[in-house]
């Protein structure tokens, strides 16, 4: 089984979003995914409480109440969406249970501050030295040609991880969200913007660079 984190200590940047869209990703391909929620607001168990019964499946596990002891044996990738607020131990703990990771930042002085601290606590993890996992860093809900995001991607760029891609401020998100659907899942005349700026992503998720040697 695969096992694919999106985390970042601070709230409200986007972990569900990137989660739901790449355990669909996934599901597309044919995967079994399971979808496992560590938010007690369970964000995106709501969301595939909303996803249209003729659409790839995908397993919801409610990780908050009781870890990953109900991810079912047959699962090919777990997409695991993690809790914020995750320091120390906890982060720890979390890390062992992935081999990619990704880390997505808005484009604010607040996220990007909260986003250095994060990383530096992260890239002291001995799973992350030793190469056992894979972290890499997406910006979302940017606006491009604003100052905010100029200094995020500048900053993103010289962290030592690989920085994936931009996602841009999309009501396409929320439009795919309320019906449990992913970007990719919409009509192309609406999304491909978007689906050009998950490229990256979905190749880095399909390339041994964004897995264990």
């Amino acid at each position: 089984m695969r096992h694919v984190m999106v985390m970042n200590s601070k709230g409200g940047c986007g972990k569900s979003t990137l989660a739901t869209n790449i355990a669909c990703h996934f599901a597309a391909q044919g995967s079994k995914v399971a979808l496992a929620d560590y938010d007690p607001q369970c964000t995106s168990l709501d969301w595939l409480a909303l996803r249209p019964d003729d659409l790839p499946p995908i397993v919801g596990v409610a990780a908050s109440k009781d870890g990953l002891r109900s991810v079912p044996r047959d699962t090919e990738v777990l997409v695991i969406d993690a809790p914020a607020r995750t320091h120390g131990t906890e982060m720890n703990e979390l890390v062992r249970r992935a081999e990619t990771i990704l880390v997505p930042v808005l484009p604010s002085p607040i996220d990007m501050r909260a986003c250095e601290r994060f990383m530096g606590e992260l890239l002291e993890l001995g799973r992350i030295q030793r190469a056992q996992a894979r972290l890499a860093v997406v910006a979302n809900r940017v606006r491009e040609n604003t100052l905010v995001f100029e200094e995020l991607d500048r900053y993103l760029g010289k962290l030592k991880v690989p920085y994936l891609s931009a996602l841009r401020q999309s009501t396409n998100y929320l439009r795919a969200f309320q019906r449990g659907m992913s970007i990719f899942e919409l009509p192309e005349y609406l999304a491909w913007p978007d689906w050009e700026q998950w490229q990256p992503i979905t190749r880095w998720l399909a390339s041994k660079r964004s897995q264990p040697a």
